[in-house]
């Protein structure tokens, strides 16, 4: 049975897509901005218990279990939320240029025989930017909607000097971990 997917994210479809796990995309939104939360874990959780909420009432798990994530990127001791403009996506990305950041990942799922909420976290040390390579990726436009700005499988990639933990929690979805219990 295909699980319902309760987010438009189309990195987190690949990640499904290329995990073989069957799923339909379908959500409805939840605002994140209300959160106040100085911890990235409780903002994190936070997040991904509203979109749940949102979608299990929306959906329910009769029809198909549901699956709902969130993840937000830290640096420097700062939640860094998703960019509202360029500037804002420049400065994000500097916190992160030679220093670590941890991508934290919560989901949630829920199907008629059993409830999992999880948390994983990624860590990347990155090396420090180049700045015509940053002023391109801030051009591009594909920072926006990214938390953090950050896209570890695009313009992050080359920088990364090291990395604790897997690729698909700071993507957005830790199918490892979720396949563990589907």
């Amino acid at each position: 049975m295909p699980i319902r997917l309760a987010s438009s994210s189309e990195t987190r479809a690949l990640l499904l897509r290329n995990a073989g796990i069957d799923f339909i995309q379908e959500s409805v939104e939840f605002d994140e901005e209300t959160i106040v939360a100085t911890s990235p874990k409780n903002f994190v959780y936070q997040a991904t218990l509203g979109k749940y909420e949102a979608n299990y009432k929306a959906f329910g798990i009769e029809d198909y279990p549901l699956l709902v994530a969130d993840t937000v990127v830290t640096s420097q001791n700062q939640i860094l939320r998703k960019a509202k403009c360029v500037d804002d996506a420049r400065n994000i990305l500097m916190t992160q240029s030679g220093n670590i950041t941890s991508i934290i990942t919560c989901l949630i799922y829920h199907s008629t025989k059993q409830k999992i909420i999880d948390i994983s976290k990624t860590d990347y040390i990155f090396a420090d930017f180049n700045q015509d390579a940053l002023d391109a990726y801030l051009q591009s436009g594909e920072w926006r909607g990214k938390a953090g700005a950050c896209m570890v499988e695009g313009f992050c990639k080359s920088y990364i000097k090291e990395v604790r933990g897997y690729e698909s929690t700071a993507m957005g979805l830790s199918v490892e971990v979720l396949k563990r219990f589907i």
